[in-house]
């Protein structure tokens, strides 16, 4: 089977495989038993689409690389997911992230010299494979396998998840052109030790005074795109940065802050 590109792998993605009716016939997908393959991950990506869902439950920030990207916030610490209760479940009734939803599809360009895009699968993910019980992926129509509704649907989640990826890169652009982001800096003081504030770095966050500067012009027009909304979600959002602080430390999950902070 050939094997799609798989330099810089996405979150989650150990491999890709483009999947076909040729080498899939008679593969389906089954569920994941535990959400084990997320346990040591604080960070998921969020697409703007998102935010008024997710800022009830996780943080949204932006990350700090050169291309800022929108995550909600698990935990606030590397390797620390607090969502996962200890049968390896995702914790009930909160906003799953469509990144999480989508796992082990996703689309993906075959060939570095077009733009086309092929549902592939992470075969390393488990749930995919010739004996599992599930869902189908194929059917057979004639002579011919056909994919299934199924299929069709996973099809159109990762189209639709695609869309998305192009909303939020039209915001974040937006959100630069205008000057909004900055560094962000929380810091979080325990009442059992108030002489050590545990800060957090290494994230963007809009800028609320120059939000509050913006002309009434583009007010207006943040306003009529919906922007405005979604840059509320995340500043709303913040406020969650305690609650995310306070599951890690009943959770055991904090690490001491430095002698020096």
């Amino acid at each position: 089977m050939a094997t799609a590109p798989k330099p810089q792998l996405p979150l989650f993605y150990k491999d890709l495989l483009p999947l076909n009716s040729k080498d899939h016939a008679d593969w389906s997908v089954g569920n994941f038993d535990d959400a084990s393959y997320m346990a040591d991950t604080h960070a998921i990506p969020l697409t703007v689409d998102e935010f008024v869902d997710a800022q009830r439950n996780y943080p949204i920030v932006f990350t700090a690389n050169d291309t800022p990207l929108p995550i909600a916030l698990m935990g606030l610490n590397e390797g620390v997911n607090t969502f996962i209760e200890d049968n390896g479940k995702l914790q009930a009734n909160v906003y799953v992230p469509a990144y999480i939803r989508r796992y082990p599809f996703i689309l993906a360009k075959l060939n570095q010299g077009s733009e086309e895009m092929s549902l592939c699968f992470d075969p390393e993910a488990g749930v995919v494979g010739k004996d599992k019980e599930g869902n189908a992926l194929f059917e057979a129509e004639g002579d011919e396998q056909k994919p299934t509704q199924y299929t069709n649907d996973v099809l159109e989640f990762c189209r639709r998840f695609e869309t998305s990826g192009q909303r939020t890169k039209a915001f974040l652009e937006q959100l630069n052109a205008l000057d909004l982001m900055m560094d962000g800096e929380i810091a979080i003081t325990r009442n059992d030790m108030p002489e050590k504030p545990f800060v957090y770095r290494g994230f963007r966050m809009v800028n609320e005074e120059k939000l509050r500067e913006l002309p009434t012009e583009k007010v207006e027009e943040l306003n009529k795109s919906g922007m405005m909304m979604l840059i509320h979600a995340h500043l709303f959002s913040m406020n969650l940065m305690r609650v995310i602080f306070e599951r890690q430390t009943a959770q055991g999950k904090v690490p001491m802050p430095d002698d020096k902070a």
